[in-house]
């Protein structure tokens, strides 16, 4: 699938796609044979199927939400810098990450990420 979405375009879809919770949506912006890396080099995944796996857990957490708080766009590669609220086995917290998106053809070819360290809420900490 060609398309003429701008690279932002396509990564703020993919940014609405997962906090929307909707996997199908989220993997609609990215291509088929896709990669998603732990940075720089860590494969996490290759592909739709394998994408589906991984996500599918993160999308079932009840308070999961990313609140972008900055973007970077050169070309086609797209930097977010984003807060996540996430629930760890321990409560709800939040982690920082970076996310390096390549967008090819109005499809994400690649992702990289950079995850902090978890912050519980001061009630989970309790």
């Amino acid at each position: 699938m060609t398309n003429n979405a701008s690279p932002e375009a396509v990564v703020q879809r993919q940014l609405d796609a997962y906090n929307a919770r909707d996997i199908d949506a989220l993997l609609a912006t990215y291509a088929p044979n896709a990669r998603q890396f732990g940075h720089p080099a860590t494969l996490i995944a290759t592909g739709h199927a394998e994408m589906r796996d991984k996500m599918a857990v993160r999308l079932a957490e009840p308070n999961l939400h990313a609140r972008l708080r900055q973007r970077v766009v050169m070309g086609n590669v797209v930097i977010d810098h984003e807060e996540v609220t996430r629930t760890f086995p321990e409560g709800t917290g939040r982690v920082d990450m970076v996310a390096i998106y390549e967008v090819v053809d109005g499809l994400i070819q690649t992702a990289s990420v950079q995850v902090s360290n978890k912050r519980l809420d001061p009630a989970a900490a309790d």
